[in-house]
């Protein structure tokens, strides 16, 4: 387990150098959470991933793609900023699981 939590460190570590290049190459970005459309167009495409993990999940055959898109689309149809960001951190933890899978599976 100490493993794990040592990759884990050193991943958020990489996405915290990630983000430092991002704000070296465009600055500070206070974009709107919310787009013109509102969230309303995402409302059916959160659904229909909800509805794509459940299906895989009872046949077993759960997949990184379908799980993170539930979380993106979660977080996308959130309007309220605090849920909103509660949804986002699980989006960046979903990314990590899927990284440190890769990384198990490469022998890393």
């Amino acid at each position: 387990m100490e493993e794990d939590f040592t990759r884990i460190d050193a991943i958020a570590e990489e996405i915290a150098a990630e983000r430092r290049r991002q704000v070296t190459r465009w600055g500070r970005q206070d974009h709107p959470s919310v787009g013109p459309g509102g969230t309303e167009p995402f409302v059916p495409v959160v659904e229909r991933w909800r509805a794509v993990n459940d299906a895989r999940m009872e046949s077993g055959a759960h997949s990184w793609d379908a799980i993170l898109l539930e979380e993106v689309f979660e977080a996308l149809v959130e309007s309220d900023p605090v849920r909103r960001r509660a949804e986002l951190v699980q989006v960046a933890a979903v990314a990590a699981a899927e990284i440190e899978a890769i990384d198990r599976a490469a022998g890393r």
